[in-house]
């Protein structure tokens, strides 16, 4: 494996350093190499070239916004066995703790950007003898992602539309679904999610949404901060509702006060959001189940069972 980094990153050097990482997916480990220290993850799952790209996809689309720090990605690295590597910049990332305020800043700004670009594209049509911005990133005015993107190994179906509750029930949740019916043949879950699909639309009445870049999967295992502010990695890009990025992160804890705070004073919450958020963190249950077996059933079930009443 060392051997194929070395020929692929063209360094003579390749010195592994004391900085390694792993989640439920992949393994990771820090290199010198002749022009400087990258990270490299490692998934030796058949499908870990397409998780791998997503990944890479996400963060380039990320960065683009000068919005929140990411790790700039380098490349994806087949393996002979079929797995793959991802080789990023490396970061000394620590723990977030003084910089929680500024990531709720900065995660606001990068929900924001979209709509800042399409303010900017109707001012530039105003303006006599302006064309369209030629800014590296342009306004997308749908829901989804140029490629597909994994929440945790799992593919999420990007393909664009035009309707976000259509997007997010069909794209999201129904997906889960197949997959559930399919390993468990779950009566209860399939009744319920046959009555939720009903009362969905209700929760999105009376308000706006305006599609936002989306890091995906912003649990407090993917924050932290370096020297200089804070951190984001491990994304699931796509173009969604702002709102759905919350919902993971009230999952599994990790985000203090001051990130909520931070954060809804430049997007304040609308009308229903509680109620939307448990039905985003529902996809994340479903997607823990899928990933993690039955654990995650009973949350699953509980929520459908909250939002059906």
């Amino acid at each position: 494996m060392e051997n194929v980094l070395k020929r692929e990153l063209n360094t003579s050097g390749l010195r592994a350093l004391g900085y390694a990482g792993g989640g439920c997916i992949s393994q990771g480990q820090s290199y010198e190499t002749d022009s400087g220290r990258v990270f490299v993850k490692v998934n030796h799952k058949s499908q870990a070239r397409r998780m791998f790209d997503g990944e890479m996809a996400s963060l380039e689309a990320i960065l683009k916004t000068s919005t929140v720090k990411v790790p700039k990605p380098v490349k994806v690295i087949n393996l002979s066995d079929g797995g793959a590597m991802f080789v990023m910049e490396h970061l000394d990332i620590h723990s977030l703790n003084k910089y929680m305020a500024t990531l709720g800043e900065q995660l606001a700004d990068l929900h924001l950007h979209n709509a800042k670009l399409k303010e900017q594209q109707n001012k530039d049509a105003q303006t006599v003898g302006k064309g369209p911005g030629q800014s590296e990133i342009q306004y997308v005015d749908k829901f989804g992602f140029h490629t597909t993107t994994c929440c945790g190994y799992l593919p999420q179906n990007n393909d664009w539309q035009s309707d976000w509750v259509n997007f997010f029930t069909q794209q999201r949740i129904q997906v889960q679904m197949d997959l559930i019916e399919k390993e468990y043949g779950d009566r209860e879950a399939r009744d319920l999610w046959s009555k939720l699909q009903l009362k969905i639309p209700a929760l999105f009445h009376d308000i706006e949404i305006t599609s936002a870049l989306l890091h995906g999967d912003l649990w407090g295992g993917n924050i932290g901060q370096v020297e200089d502010g804070p951190v984001i990695f491990d994304p699931a890009s796509f173009y969604g509702h702002s709102e759905y990025e919350l919902a993971i992160s009230g999952i599994f804890g990790g985000f203090g006060t001051a990130f909520y705070t931070a954060y809804h004073n430049k997007i304040p919450k609308a009308i229903g959001f509680e109620k939307r958020l448990k039905l985003y963190q529902l996809f994340h249950y479903l997607n823990h189940w899928n990933h993690f077996g039955t654990g995650y059933r009973g949350s699953s079930v509980s929520i459908m069972k909250a939002l059906v009443k």
